[in-house]
């Protein structure tokens, strides 16, 4: 005799939020978005290694996400915007692995920038205030736009909160978390960033 289970009503729900969830989590994972990213980066000059995460092909759809000719996307990045959220990433740019940008309003990072493995930057921070709802449920909070100039570097897991400025030509120590506005080139480190010294050009 064959035993045939039977799938309760709580496990065909708990099935179908699971196949949605996948879903939305796992959609860079299928070829036909792959194909339409890469379109996308033909078209633009820059270039994508997989995996990366977030809603990227649906920003590149709706114009909210810019990315410069000759910009590198390693794999494990993770762009992620609201639902009227811009990233604008310059001209030869590069984003080592795992580099994360969160966008709620709009995050700008100029041409030939340059982010080692880890980095975060993001124009919001999630709220905690309201004891009655739970954290995840709470939204976010912003201090402003985040502007990053160009021909920075940015150490190995460095972050950069909301409604910081960052000029041209600045260098970030790993590890570090800028949470004020840096003059253009200008070295800084530690948490928080502090202006170590400014950038010694050769002439």
């Amino acid at each position: 005799m064959v035993n045939v289970s039977v799938v309760s009503d709580g496990e065909q729900r708990g099935w179908r939020v699971w196949r949605v969830k996948r879903r939305w989590y796992e959609r860079n994972r299928r070829w036909l978005r792959r194909r339409r990213i890469d379109r996308h980066a033909a078209r633009g000059g820059f270039f994508v290694r997989y995996p990366v995460e977030g809603e990227l092909l649906e920003a590149l759809d709706d114009g909210r996400l810019t990315i410069g000719e000759g910009t590198l996307l390693e794999p494990g990045c993770w762009l992620t915007l609201g639902p009227e959220a811009r990233i604008e990433i310059g001209a030869g740019c590069f984003l080592n692995r795992n580099t994360m940008i969160a966008a709620n309003e709009r995050v700008s990072i100029g041409d030939h920038t340059m982010f080692a493995n880890g980095c975060f930057v993001g124009d919001a921070d999630h709220r905690f205030d309201d004891p009655e709802r739970p954290i995840t449920e709470q939204g976010f909070t912003s201090k402003g736009p985040v502007e990053i100039g160009a021909n920075c570097w940015f150490g190995v897991n460095c972050v950069v909160t909301s409604g910081v400025s960052i000029g041209d030509r600045c260098v970030i120590g790993s590890n570090s978390v800028v949470n004020r506005d840096l003059s253009p080139a200008t070295i800084a480190a530690g948490v928080p960033a502090r202006v170590i010294k400014p950038v010694e050009f050769r002439h």
